[in-house]
Order: structure tokens, then C-alpha cells, then sequence
């Protein structure tokens, strides 16, 4: 009989006991602005966009995987990696172009999170708004990253809010099985929107370069070394689980940040569409038409998983651009390291929040931002995502670690369907 003992050292030996960067790249892609593209595409077609949301799941799984083993094999981060991909000038442009859709979609997010905090607490949406620009850029700038990241693993928890929204509502779940795999969507301009805004939402740039650079981070924190530098039995071990427990953490992550997606979906599709509701601009205003749809519960529900998301999505937004723009030009980035030393890092996340802030207070709405962020997006998805495939398979690069076939076919699968995405939002 297996003792007690014998089974927690067993759970402590499984890789999900190590769960981290994949789990946090993967909530931070529910950020107050997805949130609002997926409150918009349960509003407007109900279950028939339930689909996207398994679809997305492995061919998002997949990038943010080959991203995670490129910073976990290489011991360097995306950007530093790329330079071997493209031109200096190009990777460049790309980088700048993320810092400013990063921006964007900040400014978007910190709106969402004014606008939601001044229906829970009725405090002004504008102190709010700085309230929480203050609060996420102490927790980056003063907290160093062995605790911070701990932190962002307990406001993934925030995700749970939209599940247990379903348990406040009637849901017919014979008819939600059956729409998720045979929806009736027809084609058109509409729909095609939507789908190319879910999957723009779920497979973000910002999360490439978040991922690999978390696995740095924790490869430096346990004093370890890139897997390229590993030899003998006790390296090809150490290899091994590595890979494994990367492949557990991301997957796992990103079901996670899907099932929650899924439920956001399936939540406005019961109440909003349900009743006639069929356009939803904010996530403030999401909030706002659950409360008497699905009651006071509900809304409080929805209205702190949205604070919760924003305040994990907003410094990986930040960070990600931190991180991508640092290691371009050889800036020392890293969370763990003080202000002083990283002062160029830091002074980008500074500048990539309170550059948010400023944009809360001129002509540019936070629709139009969000809508900005998402083109910019698109610009930089389809080029980024083809250097990872071409990364991810080159042993100049990966050594004996280059992906597997299964992973090629879905990464080249996820890079061609966003850049059919990518097309037609330009052609619309």
C-alpha cells in the first residue's frame, strides 16, 4: 500500500507542482479587453461563438509553448533570440510597433478597471483609474520578482469569478454541448469580425515575449542553466523534465485562460443575447446590463474578475514590452532586479503605463485605443509568430530541442489562420 508520504512526494514531483509562467501568460490574456471582445461576441450570436474557444485552444497552446521552450533551451528571452531571425532595423520596428499596441491596450484595460471600480465603490472612475496605474507600477518597480510573481499566481484566481457567474443563471446545457461543436454561424462581415477580434484577443503578441522572458527569470532564480549547456545522463534527466513540465504549465495555462473565456461567452450569451442585448461597447457596460439580468451576485461576480484580470494584465502588458525592447539593445531586464539596477527596464514599463494614464485624459476614447492595439497587433502577430516557427526549428539555435512535428504543423497551422485574420482585418 502507497503511503501518504509516497503520494506527496509524488504531487510534488509532478510538473503541474511547478505551474508559473504558463499559468500566468495565460490569465493575463483575459485581460479587461478581452474580456469586453468576448462580453461582445456572446451578445451578438449567443452559443454560436462558443466554438472559437476550442478551436483557439491548441494553436494558442502551441506558440506560447515554442515560446516557452525558446527562453527556457536558449536562456535568453525573445528579442535577444530574434536578433538572429531578423535585421536589427526590422526587429526594431516590430518591437516598437508592440510598445505602442502594448500602450493601447493598457489604456483600454485601465478604463475597463475605472469604469467597473466606480459601479462597485461609486468613487470616481478618473481616481480609479490612477488608483490602480499606482498600484501596479509599486508592485513591478519595488517588489522583486520571487514575490511578485507569487502574487500574480494568486490573482489567478480571479478567473474563477465567470465560472461561478453560470451557477447564478439558467443554462440549458444540452443545447450549449451542441452549439459549442455544431454552431450555426453564417458568413458574413459580422461574424468574420468577431472571429478575426476572439482570435486577435486569445493569440496576442505581447504574450510571446511575456512567456519566454518568465522562464528566464525562473531559470535564473533557481541559479539554473540553459538546457543547451546541460550534458550526461543527469542533464538529458534535468532536459527531460524540464520540457515536460513547460508542456504541462503552458497547456494547462491556457486551458485555464480558455475555460474562462468560454464561460464569459456562454455568461453574456444566457443573459445579454437572451434578452435582446446584441451590442456591448465596455466592460463596464457588460457589468452593468448582467445586474438585472442575473442579479446583484452576478454582476459583483463579473465586475471583480475584471479588477482581478486588470491588475494581472496590465504589468504584462507593460513587462512584455519591458522585456522585448531591453533585450533588443542589451539593457539588463529583469524583475528581480532593482530599479537601479535595470533603470532603462523599468523606465519603460514607467513610461508604458503612465503613457496609458495620459491617454485617459485626451481626445483618443478607450474603444478607439482597443481598436488601434488590435491593428497594431495584427502588423506584428504574423511576422513574430513566423520567426518563432523558424526559432523553435533550428538546431543552431534549439540544439537537439527543436520542436516536434506535431508542433510545427499547429504552429504553422496558428501562424497561416493569423494571417488570414490579419488580412481581412485590413481588407474590412
Amino acid at each position: 500500500m502507497i503511503s501518504l508520504s509516497a503520494i506527496w512526494v509524488r504531487i510534488k514531483q509532478h510538473p503541474l507542482s511547478r505551474v508559473g509562467p504558463g499559468l500566468v501568460t495565460g490569465v493575463a490574456d483575459d485581460d479587461p479587453s478581452g474580456i469586453v471582445t468576448y462580453s461582445q461576441a456572446g451578445a451578438q450570436f449567443g452559443f454560436n461563438m462558443l466554438w472559437t474557444m476550442p478551436f483557439a485552444y491548441p494553436l494558442m497552446s502551441t506558440i506560447q509553448v515554442l515560446c516557452a521552450r525558446i527562453g527556457r533551451v536558449t536562456g535568453r528571452g525573445l528579442s535577444a533570440n530574434m536578433k538572429l531571425a531578423f535585421p536589427p532595423l526590422v526587429l526594431i520596428l516590430l518591437v516598437s510597433i508592440l510598445l505602442i499596441a502594448n500602450i493601447l491596450n493598457i489604456a483600454a484595460d485601465i478604463a475597463a478597471m475605472g469604469e467597473v471600480a466606480q459601479l462597485v465603490t461609486g468613487i470616481n472612475w478618473h481616481i480609479m483609474t490612477g488608483f490602480f496605474v499606482l498600484l501596479t507600477l509599486a508592485l513591478q518597480i519595488l517588489i522583486p520578482y520571487r514575490h511578485y510573481v507569487f502574487f500574480l499566481k494568486w490573482l489567478s484566481l480571479s478567473l474563477l469569478a465567470y465560472g461561478a457567474v453560470l451557477f447564478t443563471v439558467h443554462v440549458p446545457w444540452t443545447e450549449v454541448v451542441w452549439s459549442t461543436f455544431f454552431p450555426q454561424v453564417t458568413l458574413n462581415a459580422d461574424s468574420a469580425a468577431v472571429v478575426v477580434g476572439v482570435f486577435g484577443t486569445t493569440i496576442s503578441p505581447y504574450l510571446f515575449f511575456w512567456q519566454a522572458s518568465q522562464e528566464v527569470e525562473d531559470m535564473n532564480l533557481r541559479h539554473e542553466f540553459s538546457l543547451l549547456k546541460d550534458v550526461g545522463e543527469a542533464g538529458e534527466r534535468e532536459i527531460h523534465s524540464e520540457l515536460r513540465r513547460i508542456s504541462w504549465d503552458t497547456w494547462s495555462g491556457m486551458l485555464y485562460s480558455n475555460i474562462a473565456a468560454y464561460c464569459i461567452i456562454l455568461a453574456t450569451a444566457v443573459t445579454l443575447h437572451a434578452s435582446g442585448i446584441r451590442d456591448i461597447n465596455t466592460a463596464a457596460e457588460a457589468a452593468s446590463a448582467l445586474r438585472p439580468l442575473a442579479g446583484e451576485f452576478a454582476f459583483l461576480l463579473f465586475a471583480l474578475g475584471i479588477l482581478g484580470v486588470g491588475l494581472m494584465g496590465v504589468p504584462v502588458l507593460a513587462g512584455s514590452a519591458a522585456y522585448a525592447l531591453s533585450e533588443v539593445f542589451g539593457w539588463r531586464s529583469s524583475l528581480e532586479d532593482s530599479a537601479r539596477q535595470a533603470g532603462k527596464f523599468y523606465l519603460i514599463i514607467t513610461f508604458s503605463v503612465l503613457g496609458a494614464l495620459a491617454i485617459q485624459y485626451s481626445p483618443i476614447s478607450p474603444m478607439k485605443a482597443l481598436f488601434w492595439s488590435a491593428v497594431l497587433n495584427g502588423v506584428v502577430a504574423v511576422p513574430l509568430m513566423v520567426a518563432i516557427m523558424i526559432l523553435s526549428s533550428r538546431s543552431s539555435v534549439m540544439g537537439s530541442h527543436v520542436a516536434s512535428l506535431p508542433l510545427k504543423i499547429l504552429g504553422w497551422l496558428a501562424t497561416l489562420f493569423m494571417a488570414i485574420a490579419a488580412v481581412y482585418m485590413f481588407v474590412a
